[in-house]
Order: C-alpha cells, then structure tokens, then sequence
C-alpha cells in the first residue's frame, strides 16, 4: 500500500471516529439539556405561582363549586392566562398556544384546582410531584399522556404552598415536552450539518496535508533515486562521471534536514566513487608506457648495438610524451569537472575559436602531411572562449592521428554548431556510444593505440558546461564530430 493512500486512510480513520464520538456526544446531550433549562424555569414559575395561590388556599376558596370550578381570584386569572392570545416569534419559530397546565392539591394531594378540570377532586397523594413536595423535598415527574408515545413526555414541577409557614398544599406547573420538541430537532440538524461540514473541512485539510507530505517525500525519493548507484547487475562504467543528481529538494522542517543530509552524503559517496573509479582507469592506462619505460630501461643496462640503444632510447622518450599528455589532459578533465558551467560573458565568434585551435595544431598537421581548412562564418554567443578553442583544439588533435597522410581535415561553421570532418577510417558502431569515456580510445589506422582517451572526455565536459552536445558519427569516407552550442537568441 503506497503512503498516500495509508496517510489517508489513518487520517480518515481517525478523523472519523473522533467525528463520531463527538457528534453522538453532541446529539445525546441536546435534548437533557432544553429539558434541564425547561424544568429550571419551570420551578421558579411553580413558586411564583404557589406564592400567588397561598392567599386564596387559606381562604379555602380554591375548593371547586357544583361546577367543578373556583371562583377564587387565582383561579380566574389562571383560566384568563389560558385564554389570553398569544402569537410570538421565538428564534424562527412561531408560538400560538400557551401550554401551562396548573394544578393545586391540599395537604392530603386531593386535587382542589385544575387549569384544565380534569382531575378535580382526584387522589394524586402518589404523584412523585406531590408526594415529595408534601414531605418538604423537590418534587418533579415526567410522564407520558400516552404509554407507548415517547411523545408525549409531560414533565411536572411542583411547589409547596405555604400557609403560616406551615405547608399547606402543593402547586404544581405541568407542561408538555412536544412544545420544546422543535427546539430540539433544529439543534440536533444544526449539529449534525455543522460536524459534516467539519467533517468535509478536516478531510479537504487531512487530503492536502497528505499530499504536500506525499509530493514532498516524492521529491526525496526521487532524489536519492537520483544519486543513488547502480544496482546489481547494472553496467558500470568507472570511467565515466558520476550521474547529475537532482537539484536539492527545498522542503522545511524535518524533511528539509533529511534532504540536506542526504545532500551531504551523496556528496561524498559521489566523491568516493569518481576517485575509486578514476584511479582504476588511470591505473590501467599507465600500466603501458610504465611497462615500455621499464623494459627499455632494463635493456639500456646492457651492452647494445648503437643502433639498438637508439631504439630503445626512443622509446623511453615516446612513452615519456605519453605519459606527460596523460598527466596534462588529466590536470585539464579535472579543472573543468570541478566547475558546474562556463564564465562566458561578452559574446564570442566560434570563428575566432575556430583559426585559434587551427593556429595551434598546423604544426603538428603540416608533420603529418595533412591540411587544415575552415568554412563558413558561423555565429557569436556568451561561450568562455578558451574553453570552446580547447575542444577544437582536441577535436583537431584527434582527427589528425586517424586522417591519411594527404588529405585535409576541415572545420565547418554553422550557425551555433562547428564540426569537424576528416577522411579517416572511421570508428566501429559499437564504440560510437562511448566515445568521451575517460581513457576510451581505438585503434588509429596504423594498428598502435598511442592516444590517452581524454581528448573526447574534455570535449564532452566543455559542451556539458555549455549546456550543449556533443555529436559524432562515421560518413564514409571519414568521421564527423559536430559540436552544438545553445544558441544565443
């Protein structure tokens, strides 16, 4: 399972069960608490009206007549309540009832007054409501009109009626929970809307947290994929550069540590590897003239033909050159391989590049009998102008071992492009793609292998400073190297 889709999955996880608990939570706790704050105003309004009652209870006017009815001044002003008209707008809602029901009880909980005259003269000594406010203890009860109607819950609160301070009867306000139902079903959507839209907000946040910390990890991964060595049965190739890693990852925080650690070790596990594989590859190309050097030396020691002696003192010589261009072209790779791009900055003709690195190999041509030619103009861009003649310079070397003695080798311009185009014998297809490994060459066409491998390698370095390419291919008869420079429009 891939990281994303397991940040998501424990993120919804966790995310969901937290909504769950919360939200049932919320919804358990709406409707005890309208009821709480229900029954709180219902008990300062069952005092009130025990306060209002006590008067007329001592009286003994709150008895019911024949009718069933008190003619007492509380009684009608209670009837009068629960017919007054009434039409308020409570928070959206409309009120148009009130739904007050009054009942008064003697000391013995026979009913003596009810607002609505249903249970004049009945027994309710065992109503919670009664029964406990008659012991001197908060009484209140809550029951159903109809038994198997979750409905319709009437919750009753009562209230002593003192006469004397002696407590001579029970007030008790009933009213049905169905007019606060309402209330509670808009808090309950409201709560629910409200932690689905929560809900929704904590996934969109959980969703891009997840995917700024996937893009993240992604680029690290990416990185390190990037600096990373070949795997096991991979090619490698010790004479070729480190491969260009990535551009650091800028993330913050933890991440941006760990990028930069990685930085710090890719560099030295890079470095490590170029030096392991430069020092094999240099090892193995000064075996040879090491080997010549030697040899010759060791026969030097003997007496030998005068002619002989020449031979072998030539040799030493020869193989000397080669190791001192070896030693040169390498102090050059490694000068350009520690730069990351050319310093051009006024803008350079390729055709000046092109007579300079001419002027500098025409002796060495005119030995072997060749002619060096230049065609077209070519174009100016912001090129380090050294650097562009120090690759020509080796191209023209290069072409100059493999062309037959007569022939002419030519530079052509074109545009932000140069080649280089001789008549030689060409290079095996299969030796093509390696052509710039470091200390790669082939054989020239008298059979010796006198080159060092490092002409190409410099010249593939300075095109890469350059942001440019290198291109070689054979043209029967010969072999083309064509240099392509960004161009500068």
């Amino acid at each position: 399972m891939r990281l994303g889709i397991r940040l998501l999955f424990a993120f919804f996880l966790i995310n969901g069960i937290a909504a769950f608990f919360v939200l049932r939570v919320f919804m358990a706790e709406i409707k005890p608490s309208v009821r709480e704050v229900m029954e709180d105003m219902m008990v300062d309004t069952a005092n009130i009206l025990a306060e209002l009652a006590s008067e007329d209870l001592a009286a003994g006017r709150l008895a019911a007549g024949a009718d069933n009815s008190s003619t007492s001044p509380f009684a009608q002003h209670v009837r009068r309540y629960a017919t007054r008209p009434i039409d308020a707008a409570i928070w959206g809602f409309s009120k148009q009832s009130l739904d007050y029901r009054i009942y008064v009880t003697d000391t013995t909980g026979r009913v003596l007054f009810d607002s609505e005259n249903r249970a004049v003269g009945a027994d309710y000594s065992r109503w919670r409501d009664v029964a406990r406010t008659l012991r001197g203890e908060y009484g209140a009860r809550s029951t159903r009109d109809v038994e198997d109607d979750d409905t319709s819950g009437v919750m009753h609160v009562a209230a002593p009626i003192y006469v004397n301070s002696q407590i001579a009867g029970v007030l008790t306000v009933a009213k049905p929970t169905r007019t606060v139902q309402r209330f509670i079903d808009r808090a309950e959507r409201k709560v629910f809307m409200g932690g689905l839209l929560l809900l929704a907000l904590s996934a969109a946040v959980g969703v891009a947290v997840t995917l700024w910390m996937v893009w993240n990890v992604r680029r690290l991964r990416d990185y390190a994929l990037s600096v990373q060595g070949p795997a096991d049965g991979e090619r490698h190739d010790p004479n070729l550069p480190p491969p260009t890693a990535l551009a650091v990852p800028e993330v913050p925080g933890e991440l941006g540590d760990l990028a930069r650690a990685m930085d710090r070790m890719r560099a030295r596990l890079e470095g490590r590897d170029y030096i392991e594989g430069y020092v094999r590859a240099l090892t193995h190309e000064l075996k040879s003239p090491v080997a010549a050097i030697r040899g010759a030396g060791e026969l030097l020691q003997d007496e030998l033909p005068t002619a002989d002696r020449a031979e072998f003192a030539t040799q030493v010589v020869q193989q000397s050159e080669r190791l001192q261009r070896i030693i040169d072209r390498l102090l050059e790779l490694s000068k350009l391989e520690q730069r990351q791009h050319a310093e051009g900055r006024a803008p350079v003709a390729l055709h000046d590049c092109a007579e300079a690195a001419i002027a500098q190999t025409r002796a060495r041509a005119g030995q072997r009998g060749i002619t060096l030619a230049l065609q077209g103009h070519g174009t100016s861009g912001p090129w380090e102008a050294e650097l562009v003649t120090l690759a020509l310079t080796n191209l023209l070397d290069n072409a100059i071992d493999f062309a037959p003695a007569g022939s002419t080798v030519r530079v052509e311009l074109d545009g932000a492009a140069v080649a280089v185009q001789d008549s030689g014998p060409g290079v095996p297809d299969y030796a093509l793609p390696r052509l710039g490994e470091r200390f790669f060459t082939t054989a020239r066409p008298g059979g010796e292998r006198s080159g060092s491998g490092l002409g190409l390698a410099i010249v593939r370095r300075v095109m890469t400073l350059h942001g440019g390419r290198m291109v070689a291919r054979n043209t029967p008869p010969g072999f083309r190297v064509v240099l392509e420079f960004e161009s500068a429009g």
